[in-house]
């Protein structure tokens, strides 16, 4: 860019900043501690005009924006520590899919596809004796809640807003069929219908809601969920790792697209994959 083209386009973007702002440009020259006629020669478009480091940084700052953006270096006009608070947040995470946070990024995606990798069976493809099984601890508090967000999920899906696509281990389904490791202690009732309600629902609701099974040996993945193409979210245990910066984002959808590709069960046959289970 030229000098001429980059002092236009400074002169532009300082405006709309001292608009947005609402800061004139006396207030402007004060801030900056420059006179009045400093600002207004900036602003004249009859000669190319930039101004020093200082000026910039100062002006800048006054502002809420970044110099690179003034300059025309980046069409971002947040401030580099901003833009990095924006791109990633950790959020407070709730054991159940009752959480407010959750709920409202799905909200959010409407319209997009939703790529999920549970940590363990779907919340919302469980049933309401599983929910009050694996959430015990939270049964007076809580559980009412994440019947009603299971129900809403499934009222969600069932609407057509979204696609819904899941990947998950194959070993968790096997351990779930089998009552072993983390479903151990489960009643066999509460197993076997929630095998038929899993085989059923998915088989019925292809192909808006595809689960795919991979193989675990082969490949991993740690619980994520992608919000369409603006919002991924990494569950990590107490929190959630929440990234926005669209490269991150592209990121973790072609590692879930990675785990469609690799999976041992496709979604067209894991209704009948499970049902071999019982």
């Amino acid at each position: 860019m030229d000098k001429r083209d980059r002092s236009d386009l400074f002169r532009k973007r300082l405006e709309d900043a001292m608009a947005k702002a609402g800061v004139s440009r006396s207030a402007l020259a004060r801030m900056t501690h420059v006179d009045r006629s400093t600002i207004g020669q900036l602003l004249k478009d009859d000669l190319p005009r930039l101004p020093n480091g200082q000026l910039l940084a100062d002006a800048a700052s006054v502002l809420g924006v970044s110099a690179d953006w003034l300059l025309g270096l980046t069409h971002r006009p947040e401030t580099p520590g901003d833009i990095v608070a924006a791109a990633m947040s950790l959020s407070p995470a709730e054991r159940i899919s009752a959480d407010e946070q959750l709920l409202e990024w799905h909200r959010e995606a409407a319209g997009y596809k939703v790529r999920h990798v549970p940590a363990t069976l779907p919340d919302m493809l469980k049933t309401q004796a599983m929910l009050q099984w694996e959430y015990a601890a939270f049964r007076e508090r809580r559980l009412p809640q994440a019947v009603s967000a299971m129900q809403d999920q499934m009222d969600w899906l069932t609407s057509g807003v979204s696609d819904y696509e899941i990947a998950l281990p194959q070993h968790e389904i096997e351990a779930f069929a089998t009552a072993s490791a983390y479903y151990s202690q489960i009643d066999d009732q509460i197993r076997l219908e929630q095998l038929h309600f899993l085989a059923d629902t998915c088989e019925a609701m292809f192909p808006r809601l595809r689960l795919f099974l991979f193989d675990a040996h082969h490949v991993f993945s740690s619980p994520v969920t992608v919000f369409g193409p603006h919002l991924a979210v990494v569950y990590v245990g107490q929190c959630y790792l929440a990234f926005r910066e669209a490269e991150r984002v592209k990121s973790l959808t072609g590692h879930f697209d990675w785990l469609v590709r690799e999976a041992v069960v496709d979604a067209r046959d894991v209704a009948s994959f499970i049902r071999s289970l019982i």
